[in-house]
């Protein structure tokens, strides 16, 4: 009676998988155990195979963080069989090795939970807030490491980006931040550090915050190397890192780490997910509104960032071309966001429709590029006097409910990027066009005068820079 329970539960984990997945979970199975494959496999004996802590660390080593490694290991083991004594065990058997790849790759959060709740913690029980958030800096930690190991951050990489180690703690924090009671509150700082959450808290948190899942999907499908070819049941994965466009052999880094990338690329429209171009750097095209305009306007939906003088890194998400014009544009699409020292995303209240705006040589109106709030009142501006800025948000940004962003209401801008997401708009008439550095004398004699002429001379867009260039 006991064998057969067993083994319908067994059968029915097994058959969420197609036949080529159980083939590749069958093999990896074999590998991890020891096991040469078919022999003992028709008898019986195929249940007798197990996999150890040792098997599991050696076969991770490179792809996986040991520490996720341990982790998975304790998910694995924490899986209770029908008519076996409950407990952990040392050993994995094929049953506990195919329920928790099932659970976690095919399940829903009541199925992943007991699962996460033993990856988080060994012992069973309430888990205090500080073990959830080494969990999910460890998930996180893992998804970049792994990535990166497997190739898989379409032209992102960790030269030409932020170190990540600041970024993996604000999107853990960010995350946490939507644990909630049963009554609905929240606990904060140190208080969230200490409390006991049980499973029926964390279940929730899992089933709300969907990162959880797709990051633990990423861990096991790329650090196991298994249902990774199989782009249909990768779908939640396919736009956590966006192809990266424009940055390749400039010897910059962006401001964006990969977390940030992941979490800010997550909030953008689905169908703008798949691809970031880079249109602008300061460091890269000169510290100039003229050249800034040039190359944003009419280039679709972008995001901008830039950092301050005091370290504070933030921007916003344009959901429409940029126009030079003294008229607000865009739709409630738009949101301002806050990389560092704390990541977060602001949407539209409704209040008004101040979602962006762009003017640039007008004696009456504001000069400058805006989101949010109103004239001089932005939450947040860059002014045409290339350089300074202001997020002025007392208390909070009429258009995107932000606070402030800057470290100082008032800032200086230490540097700034625009990010095309997407696909580039056809350009009209591009051919043979001439160098904004040709067109704008403002621009050039800006650039002289601060010393910067000889490195503009090497700004002018490669032919093919629009094209893919990984």
């Amino acid at each position: 009676k006991m064998g057969n329970a067993e083994s319908s539960v067994y059968q029915n984990h097994l058959s969420r998988f197609l036949p080529e997945e159980q083939s590749d979970i069958d093999g990896l199975f074999d590998t991890l155990s020891g096991s040469s494959g078919s022999s003992g496999t028709k008898n019986g004996k195929a249940t007798k195979k197990t996999v150890t802590l040792a098997a599991l660390q050696a076969f991770t080593r490179e792809p996986l963080p040991q520490q996720m490694c341990l982790r998975l290991y304790n998910g694995m083991r924490s899986i209770d069989l029908p008519g076996k004594p409950s407990g952990l065990c040392e050993q994995i058997v094929k049953e506990q090795f195919v329920i928790f790849m099932s659970n976690l790759l095919k399940g829903n959060a009541d199925e992943k939970i007991t699962i996460i709740m033993r990856m988080i913690s060994k012992t069973k029980g309430p888990v205090k807030g500080k073990q959830i958030q080494e969990f999910t800096e460890d998930l996180i930690t893992s998804v970049v490491h792994v990535l990166n190991y497997r190739k898989e951050l379409k032209g992102w990489s960790l030269e030409n980006t932020r170190d990540s180690t600041s970024g993996v703690k604000a999107l853990a924090t960010q995350l946490l931040s939507e644990l909630k009671f049963a009554d609905g509150t929240k606990p904060v700082g140190p208080q969230l550090m200490e409390t006991d959450f049980d499973q029926s808290v964390i279940q929730d948190w899992v089933y709300r915050v969907p990162q959880i899942s797709v990051f633990l999907s990423v861990v096991v499908r790329q650090g196991l190397h298994v249902l990774h070819s199989l782009l249909d049941q990768t779908k939640d994965t396919v736009n956590l890192v966006p192809g990266c466009k424009g940055i390749k052999g400039r010897g910059l880094a962006s401001l964006f780490d990969l977390p940030s990338i992941m979490y800010i690329n997550s909030h953008l429209p689905a169908e703008l997910q798949h691809k970031w171009h880079l249109l602008f750097s300061s460091r890269f095209h000169g510290e100039s509104f003229s050249q800034l305009c040039a190359h944003v306007v009419n280039r679709g939906p972008c995001l901008v960032i830039l950092k301050d003088s005091d370290g504070y890194i933030f921007g916003g998400f344009a959901s429409h071309s940029w126009e030079v014009k003294p008229q607000f544009q865009g739709d409630n699409r738009c949101f301002l966001f806050s990389i560092f020292p704390s990541l977060a995303v602001y949407t539209y209240t409704g209040y008004n429709d101040h979602y962006m705006y762009l003017n640039h040589g007008q004696q009456t109106m504001p000069n400058g590029l805006g989101m949010g709030g109103q004239h001089e009142y932005f939450g947040l501006w860059i002014d045409s006097d290339y350089g300074k800025g202001h997020s002025k948000a007392k208390p909070r940004c009429t258009t995107y409910n932000s606070p402030q962003l800057s470290a100082k209401e008032e800032f200086t801008l230490d540097a700034m990027e625009v990010w095309a997401v997407g696909d580039l708009p056809e350009r009209v008439g591009t051919k043979g066009k001439k160098s904004i550095l040709d067109v704008d004398p403002e621009a050039q004699a800006l650039l002289e005068m601060t010393g910067k002429c000889r490195q503009s001379e090497g700004l002018r867009e490669p032919a093919g820079e629009d094209e893919d260039d990984e």
